[in-house]
């Protein structure tokens, strides 16, 4: 509690603090966050309108579905350490979210259908996917609905309503807080200049303390993480989506997935994702469990250990002899 009085503390001082940034920096950082996007991605034309997809990497092909207040380059970024370890990612952007469409349906069960129309579009007929945080509802809706189409599901930092008690419940005046944030590039840019850490725990649900324990690649990786939230303004409506699905009670039958599957989590995560991996693993017929002690909702110190899990599980299971 006291991390989020101090994170509304941050948000009432912005009024003062925000004076201290001019306009021209503010125009600068979205201008570089344009170009960090531009040219990276593709767009195809589906059923529920544009779909945006990044493709990177060489070897055997898993998607990778991003979390909240993403996109492709969270999903690229997410899977960077399983691409260096020889398969190739596909990273779509999820309703809302970039450069998609938002449709009237924006259910995790509608996304997971249309996902099905990439796969068709580039040529793909049955692979791994792996979700994390928001994204793993529709990643389990998709191993549910199109079992021809998975061949192994992974559930990174699940984020998902099993107990009919949402898992990030804020208060009236929290929500008005993290709405303001969220809802406006400015007040977003502004708090992440004076305080940072702070933005680390709230809505990445990860003590920076680790900052200070894991090695500089993994503190640069934690640090992107973040960055690449900005503009937010283009994940709005993807961000309330979110909101709602992973607060409203799940109705998904994960007792019904028939793909091996693998579940990760950490115990230090804020949004109690370490929970819901364990009541997951009891629901998913064939689902093993790997939870680690620290690392939050980022799993920031073991990004190394967790793509290396992921690519044993998919190679693995697609061939004893590898």
């Amino acid at each position: 509690m006291s991390s989020r009085r101090t994170f509304l503390t941050g948000v009432a001082g912005l009024a003062v603090a925000g004076g201290s940034y001019s306009a021209g920096a503010f125009r600068e950082a979205r201008a570089q966050a344009d170009t960090r996007l531009h040219g990276l991605s593709s767009l195809i034309d589906t059923s529920a309108g544009a779909l945006e997809y990044a493709v990177a990497g060489d070897g055997p092909t898993c998607m990778m579905i991003h979390g909240t207040g993403g996109g492709f380059d969270q999903g690229l970024l997410f899977a960077a350490t399983l691409r260096h370890r020889g398969h190739q990612v596909i990273a779509p952007s999820r309703f809302g979210y970039l450069r998609s469409a938002f449709p009237d349906d924006a259910s995790p069960a509608h996304q997971a259908d249309v996902l099905v129309e990439l796969l068709d579009h580039l040529g793909l007929d049955r692979i791994p996917v792996v979700g994390g945080s928001a994204g793993a509802l529709t990643a389990a809706e998709f191993a549910l609905r199109h079992p021809d189409r998975c061949s192994h599901l992974v559930l990174l930092v699940p984020a998902a309503n099993l107990t009919n008690r949402n898992p990030v419940a804020f208060t009236a005046l929290q929500r008005l807080a993290v709405g303001a944030v969220l809802g406006s590039d400015w007040w977003f840019w502004t708090l992440s200049k004076i305080t940072r850490r702070q933005m680390l725990r709230t809505l990445l649900a990860t003590d920076p303390v680790l900052l200070d324990k894991v090695v500089p690649q993994e503190r640069q990786r934690a640090e992107v993480i973040l960055s690449q939230l900005f503009p937010i303004s283009r994940k709005i409506d993807g961000l309330r989506t979110d909101g709602y699905w992973a607060g409203t009670p799940s109705k998904t039958s994960y007792e019904r997935v028939t793909a091996p599957t693998l579940i990760v989590s950490c115990e230090d995560d804020f949004f109690g994702t370490a929970a819901t991996a364990r009541l997951l693993a009891k629901r998913i017929p064939q689902a093993s469990l790997i939870i680690f002690p620290t690392g939050g909702h980022i799993w920031l110190g073991h990004d190394a250990d967790i793509a290396g899990a992921i690519s044993e599980f998919v190679r693995g299971v697609a061939d004893p002899d590898q």
